[in-house]
């Protein structure tokens, strides 16, 4: 009997919570023959939240989850940008390209209309504030009940590439499975059934595998010709084939550096019940400080609901990540010529695939500046202009032409970039997806234990570092040999990595 009454304590305990987020349970529509189902996160965030650490820190899953990319994946301006400018340079193709762009960045929408038979849109739910058009479907981006129904079958493989997972049909429809990493008790599943409709939550390993994350992060776009047609298939995002060919594949999964550990037991949820060892953060941190930035300026013209100091937050936590763990920056020689430096810059890729990873707008490149005694500068090779382009750059001042990978420097108008640069069927460079057939340059920084010599084609080194001895999973070597030869010393010598998401 007390068992029971404790019970019934609990549940009034979590009516209560519904009642102050304005979420009431509800039961599931009835069908013959049950479809899978997704709930949008307004119905996982009432008890998701009012998480803490013994310091007082917030650790509340809703909150992280709704500042992150993941989160505000269909709102994310620049993808909006990218896929209006591939439908007008393919007409033809606009339900195609709308269906499969949907896919990891409206994904309910997405998965609904793939279980119905029909393509998915993306522009008939923008913006995504009107209210005629819009929905919380499209609207919640990578929502919890997509990635916490995915099942184990095929993860990993070709098959689930593209995010093309597996979602299951129910045999019944109020025991619909959601899977986590911890195993629940019968209150919890209970609770979890009545608030969700029908979603019961289940222990599964998959959600801690890195093959999980491979799904959406491994992207072959269907490179196209005149007319539309297929002319070969092109190698767009391999994070996770590119981790798979790396040390970090029997050390470090995807969550282990992208949703950091809370180093103490926690709960998972606010309801009642044990805390927790092994809780991880979903803030998802990644790189795209620039667009955490941007939804917080234009929150209001994209539907944000984030607040503004969560997405601050996360922008904060995601320049910190990149200026403490991606890489690191040495200068392992100087030396004296007769007219000068020559100083030996050693960059060091410290995340598990390639640096920089993923959408192929991203780069990084060294900044070097020598000074002499009144601080007066000598050499700078990196700097940037006004617009945000690069001097030296020849792809920014010509698009049909890109700089090469250097092995030595000795002008201030070289500059060394870590980028992808992409070619079309014809040979000539292009920044249109759909176009892109393979690159014509790929010498992104290389993570511990990447085999340049037996990586597969599609996360090949491609381009002179391709030969380059002192371009490997140790590193880049770059040697800047300078004239100082009327400068006045002591001299100094400052080099940093800098960083794009967005060149």
């Amino acid at each position: 009997m007390r068992s029971r009454l404790l019970f019934a304590t609990f549940l009034l305990a979590f009516c209560a919570i519904c009642a102050l987020t304005q979420i009431t349970p509800v039961k599931a529509a009835a069908s013959e023959d049950p479809k899978p189902e997704y709930r949008t996160s307004d119905r996982c965030v009432a008890c998701h939240n009012g998480l803490k650490t013994s310091s007082g820190e917030d650790i509340s899953i809703g909150f992280q989850w709704r500042a992150s990319i993941m989160a505000n994946s269909s709102r994310d301006p620049y993808w909006q940008g990218s896929v209006r400018r591939e439908t007008l340079d393919h007409p033809e193709l606009t339900k195609d390209v709308e269906d499969e762009c949907s896919t990891c960045h409206m994904s309910i929408t997405h998965l609904v209309a793939r279980d119905a038979g029909r393509k998915s849109e993306v522009f008939a739910h923008l913006p995504l504030t009107d209210k005629h058009n819009a929905s919380s479907d499209a609207a919640d981006g990578v929502t919890c009940s997509v990635c916490h129904q995915v099942e184990a079958a095929g993860l990993g493989t070709p098959a689930t590439f593209n995010g093309n997972v597996k979602v299951l049909f129910p045999k019944d429809k109020n025991n619909r499975p959601e899977y986590g990493p911890f195993a629940p008790d019968a209150g919890h599943q209970t609770v979890m059934r009545s608030s969700t409709a029908g979603f019961v939550p289940q222990q599964a390993p998959q959600i801690r595998d890195a093959a999980l994350c491979g799904s959406c992060h491994t992207l072959y776009t269907n490179a196209r010709g005149k007319g539309g047609q297929v002319v070969g298939i092109f190698p767009e995002q391999m994070p996770y084939l590119e981790w798979l060919h790396s040390d970090y594949r029997t050390g470090k999964t995807c969550q282990a550096c992208h949703m950091p550990e809370v180093t103490e037991v926690v709960p998972v949820t606010a309801l009642y019940g044990p805390g927790r060892v092994g809780v991880r953060r979903h803030e998802f941190v990644g790189s795209n400080f620039v667009m955490e930035a941007m939804l917080n300026d234009h929150r209001t013209e994209l539907g944000v609901q984030a607040l503004p100091e969560e997405l601050h937050a996360a922008a904060n936590r995601t320049r910190n990540f990149l200026q403490t763990q991606a890489a690191r920056v040495t200068i392992p020689s100087i030396q004296a010529t007769a007219r000068g430096l020559a100083i030996d810059v050693h960059v060091e890729n410290l995340t598990g695939h390639k640096l920089p990873t993923a959408y192929p707008s991203r780069r990084a490149w060294l900044h070097v500046v020598v000074t002499d005694n009144n601080g007066e500068i000598l050499f700078e090779s990196g700097a940037l202009n006004p617009d945000g382009s690069i001097v030296g750059n020849e792809n920014d001042a010509d698009p049909s032409r890109f700089s090469p990978h250097y092995t030595e420097i000795t002008k201030p108008n070289q500059v060394e970039i870590y980028e992808p640069i992409l070619k079309d069927a014809d040979g000539k460079i292009t920044t249109g997806l759909l176009a892109a057939l393979d690159y014509a340059k790929d010498n992104r920084l290389l993570p511990a234990g990447f085999d340049k010599a037996t990586a597969t084609h599609d996360i090949a080194v491609v381009g002179t570092a391709a030969e380059d001895p002192n371009f490997t999973d140790k590193g880049s070597v770059i040697r800047y040999v300078i004239d100082t030869s009327k400068a006045q010393g002591p001299l100094r010598v400052k080099v940093e990595l800098w960083y794009q998401p967005i060149g």
